[in-house]
Parts: C-alpha cells; structure tokens; sequence
C-alpha cells in the first residue's frame, strides 16, 4: 500500500476490535474469523501454485503495443486470453482510478458466490495491484495458513499514455471455475465503481466500522444488480 503507517494503523484498530466482546452470535465469529484472516493477508507473499513475478512483460509484449491504440490493445489482449481458462478484463483508465483510490482506504472487502443452494463468502484483501481471494469457509477450518484461491492481477503501465489498465487472475480450479472467478472479479466493480453511496458504504463499513457490518447485505446487494442470477441459472441447469 502507498502508507504503510496509515496500514499498520488499520490493523491496530482491528486488533483492538478483535479484543472487543463479541458475544456468541454468528455475526461476531465472522468478524472475528474475516478479520485475522485479513491480518494475515496483508503480510502474506506468493501463495502455493501461483505465479511469482507476474509482470505485465512476462505475458505481454509492451514494446509491440506502444504504436498502437487503445482499441487495438484491447482486442490483442482479449484474443490473447480468449482461448485461456481465466478470467481477463480492460478496464478504462478513469474507473481503476476510482477503483484504487478507494482501495487504499478500503483494502479489505467481501463477496458473495452463489451456489446451488445458497451463497458462500469470499474475502478479498488488496496487496498493492494485486487482489487476493480466499473462501471463508477456508479461513474458518484453516486459519492464517488459508492460502488465496483467486488473484487478480492489475496492470497500470499503459495507464497514462493509453488510458486502460489491463487485467489478468490465476486461480486454484479445485475451488473454483472460470464462470465463479468471473463472479468475483465482477464484484470488485460492482463494490469499488460504484456511484451509489450505499453500495460502496458497505465496503466502508466493512474496513472502518466492522462492528456494524451486516454480511447479509452483500447478498442483498448482489441480488439487486442480477451479477450472479446467470452464474445461478447456470448452475440449476448442471444440476438438472
């Protein structure tokens, strides 16, 4: 993160919370449970079968791009990963702008994937471009030994002189497929890019007061933008 002071002081304040009567309600475990495991991922390197060093040159050639358009990159990046299992993105340069701002101050947020029956919860934590994802069901039986199982990795160098910034992600595929990763990472927009002050003001609630914070809002907030019905009716088809 750019401060790390301001960092450390997020993680005293949560280490205080966690010192905090909670009760026995299932609302305080999963504070509880969500903040350790975000502790923990903010130190957290390379987790196990991920790519160290993913670099924009290691996958992209920057100097073959340089004359072209922001367009053309586009669609040379979309080719590229078309026939990839994971999950890609151009995101416009003004929209990460919002996005990363936020994250600075916000750098710890979650999600919900709709499951066949349900919803399960996914915790992502900030490490400076990157965004790591891990289930909470993988924090509750693991604990700080939860490695992340998705990873977004965004790409700035072509911010400035084309105005997008260009996205990639690494997952484990015993945990999720291309279609859940693509849920997730739809997610960070939905969260992040938002201009509606109550969807972005649970993210807030979730960093700066966690004491507040009801996880149920998230599916609330999912189910109103319909970003999980087609991963939903997706899977209600499998299972027929």
């Amino acid at each position: 993160m750019s401060d790390p002071a301001a960092f450390e002081s997020r993680l005293e304040k949560r280490s205080e919370f966690r010192k905090q009567p909670v009760g026995r309600s299932r609302q305080g475990d999963f504070i509880k449970c969500v903040e350790q495991k975000t502790d923990a991922l903010g130190k957290q390197s390379v987790n196990r079968g991920f790519t160290k060093d993913k670099t924009l040159s290691s996958i992209f050639n920057i100097e073959m791009v340089k004359e072209k358009t922001a367009e053309e990159i586009k669609q040379i990046w979309q080719q590229y990963f078309a026939a990839k299992d994971t999950v890609y993105a151009v995101i416009p340069a003004e929209k990460f702008d919002l996005i990363w701002n936020r994250a600075q101050s916000c750098p710890t947020f979650l999600c919900a994937l709709p499951r066949r029956e349900g919803y399960e919860f996914f915790v992502g934590q900030w490490t400076g471009t990157e965004l790591h994802f891990t289930a909470l069901i993988n924090i509750q039986t693991r604990g700080e030994a939860a490695a992340s199982q998705l990873i977004l990795y965004h790409y700035p160098e072509l911010k400035e002189k084309k105005g997008i910034v260009l996205m990639t992600a690494e997952m484990d595929s015993t945990f999720l497929n291309v279609a859940e990763a693509q849920c997730i990472a739809n997610q960070v927009q939905l969260f992040y890019a938002t201009d509606r002050k109550e969807t972005y003001g649970l993210v807030e609630t979730f960093n700066l007061r966690p004491n507040e914070f009801k996880y149920m809002s998230v599916i609330a907030e999912l189910e109103q933008s319909g970003l999980g019905a087609e991963l939903k009716c997706s899977q209600n088809q499998n299972k027929t």
